[in-house]
Order: structure tokens, then sequence, then C-alpha cells
């Protein structure tokens, strides 16, 4: 007989999706698929990624999943911004970035630090034409993100900002910058702050696209502050709260990058499984090698294994308790099968694994950055070993 203190329910896995979640879930995989996928090899040698296909994400409110429906948004969870991520990925990891910063980093730092007038002006077009980009990393401050150059001169009216960033992603096709600044220098990492920064104000540019090794369709960029001026409405938050503010939107986007990493892992995992189907040598498909299947099934562990740190991540955020921890451990964990999983897939492949003729060789490319942006994994290792000490 059960003990009367436990439950004699089922428990519910944490892959496992609500009704809604699946149709959710197929509809992008579906989108991925039949109009993204297409283009992945085109616009990864060209470096740029197809306005076409971004006013597509739009359309289908990719970019604004969890704004709320009085703002245009389609009022969703964390969760679904996760899947989005997810699909996307496993059919090409730049896709996945765009709506990954838009919805994970800079929708919610405005859902949680922006007044009700910078919501009702900025969340309707993030929601429907609108892509956001999230500027803190500088030349001299990358895991030291505090270390910052960049100033804010506070003159009453206006901000005047000075200054630089760099590897700033989507910041090609941005049109909103959540960036932050040193107001008060003199108070060090206490005196960040956030700022809602439009493409359009004087003395902000756009600068040089870096050229790439991976995520190529994905611009990453600098932006140059020549004493740009701007309003002080445009503060998000209050003057030194930038650093909370940071920490919080980056905790959150670590998840969204695991999910980015698991569904690239998924989709090398896919392409693998196919191609060792088809491909024969001794007679037989190489997937009939004892060698090989067990290849493969080392590679699927890695992937549900990472797919249930991301999840179990992403659910803790949703129901409001702590994820600190299970978010370092996804974004660490995921990030390190991705690579392995996706050069696994190029061993599968044997040589043509390493052309560009099979998508392998690009995954594992796009495979890299996941242990270097959002935190390196040295940076989650010492997140989860803070609390594992305490």
């Amino acid at each position: 007989m059960p003990s009367d203190n436990l439950s004699t329910e089922t428990p519910r896995p944490l892959t496992a999706l609500t009704e809604d979640e699946k149709l959710f879930q197929s509809s992008v995989r579906r989108f991925a698929r039949e109009q993204v996928l297409p283009h992945v090899r085109q616009m990864d040698e060209a470096g740029r990624f197809r306005q076409d296909l971004i006013a597509q994400f739009f359309a289908l409110g990719l970019m604004g999943i969890e704004i709320p429906e009085e703002f245009g948004g389609q009022g969703g969870s964390f969760f679904q911004a996760v899947l989005a991520v997810e699909e996307l990925s496993a059919v090409d990891p730049s896709a996945g970035v765009i709506v990954d910063v838009q919805n994970t980093i800079c929708n919610n730092a405005l859902l949680e630090w922006g007044s009700p007038a910078q919501k009702a002006k900025y969340l309707p077009r993030l929601a429907s034409d609108t892509v956001a980009s999230y500027a803190l990393s500088e030349a001299g401050s990358g895991s030291d993100a505090f270390a910052m150059a960049t100033r804010a001169e506070d003159r009453a009216a206006a901000f005047i900002l000075t200054g630089g960033k760099l590897w700033i992603t989507n910041a090609a096709e941005a049109g909103l910058f959540v960036l932050f600044a040193n107001a008060r220098p003199e108070a060090g990492y206490k005196g960040i702050t956030a700022f809602l920064v439009e493409r359009g104000f004087p003395g902000f540019r756009v600068g040089k696209k870096e050229d790439k090794l991976g995520l190529r369709a994905s611009s990453t960029c600098e932006l140059i502050l020549d004493g740009c001026a701007v309003p002080r409405e445009n503060l998000l938050g209050e003057v030194g709260q930038g650093y909370k503010i940071a920490m919080e939107t980056l905790n959150q986007g670590r998840i969204a990058i695991g999910a980015q990493m698991i569904g690239l892992a998924r989709g090398a995992l896919e392409h693998a499984t196919a191609y060792a189907r088809q491909r024969k040598q001794f007679g037989k498909p190489i997937a009939e090698f004892q060698a090989v299947r067990f290849e493969l099934a080392k590679m699927a562990v890695d992937v549900e294994a990472a797919r249930l740190l991301v999840y179990n991540a992403a659910r803790l955020r949703d129901a409001g308790l702590p994820f600190l921890t299970e978010a370092a451990m996804a974004k660490y964990f995921s990030s390190e099968i991705a690579e392995r999983v996706a050069s696994k897939a190029v061993e599968v492949h044997g040589g043509v694994g390493v052309t560009k003729d099979y998508p392998v060789e690009k995954l594992y490319r796009d495979a890299k950055i996941g242990r270097i942006y959002e935190g390196t994994s040295n940076i989650q290792l010492a997140t989860i070993s803070k609390k594992l000490l305490a």
C-alpha cells in the first residue's frame, strides 16, 4: 500500500506540454521548416538575415510572445518563448537568437522595469514592427560586464551618452536599444543605468558589423554614441538600477540561450540520424553498425538531458520561483552538449560533414558561441558553485 503522504498520481514529465503549448510548438516548427529552411544556406553565406522573414516573425506574433494583448502582443508565457527559440534554432540558430533577444531580454526588461508611458509607447511597436537589441558589452567589459566606459551625463531634461558598445546582437535591424551606461562613475557598478535608445536619436549610430564564425545571418555590430541625447523619459527604471536590470534580464536570457542550444543539438542529431539511415558502407546502412548506433544514442541522451534542464528553468521562471542556479545549469550544460553533439554529427557524416553541402557543418560553427555569449561557461560554473558552497 502506498504511504498516505505520497501522491498516487503519475507525475507529469518536465518535457510534457499542454495542448496549447503543443499547438504553438507545431506551428513554429512548421513555419521554421517551410519558410526559414529554404533560405538558411544563402543567409549564412551572405551574412544577412532576410527582412521578409523578420516581417513574418512579427506577423506570427513571435516577436511579442509575452507582451500583453492590450499592447498588441500574444499574452503568452516565457515557456512559449523558449519553445519558439528551440524550434527555430533546430533549423537555423540565427533565427532563434533574433527571437530570443527580442522576447526574453528586451521585451521583458520593458515589461518589468518600464513606466506606463514607456510601455504604451514601445510595446506595441515591439510586437508589430520594431526589432529590439540589448547593448551591454564593450571592448573592455565582457565577462566583467560592469567595467564599462560608456558614460551618461545628466543634464536635467536629457542624458548625454558618450562611448561605444561591441558585439551587440540584432543591432543591424534594431530600431530600439536597451542600452547601459554609467551615470555615476564614482559609484562604480552602482552608477550603471539603463536607457531606451531609439535608432534615430542624434549622436547614435550603428557601426561595423562583425564577420563571424557562426550565427552569420544574425547581426553582431558595434554601437557608437557621440554625445547622444536621450530624453529623460527614456530612462529605464532609475539611475543606478542598471546592474539589477541587467542581471535579472540576463538570467532569463540564459534560459533561452539554452533553448537555442538544445534546438541546435536536436537539429544536428536529426541530420545525423537521417544520414546514417541512408549512407551505405560494406553493403548496408551505417546505422546498422553498433558503433554508429551507440554514438547516436549517446547524442540523444545529451539532448534530452539538456532539454530537461532548460524546460525546468523555464517552468520555474513562469511559476515565479527562484531560477538563478537552474538557469546557469541549463545554459552551461546545453551549450556544452550543443558543441559536442554537433561535432559528433559531423563525424557521422564522415568527409561530407565538413562540406557546406550538408547542414551539420554550419551547426557545428553555430554551436561555438553558446559557451561564450550571455555568460561564459566559467561564469555559469561560478554561479552554480556559489549556490552549492553557500
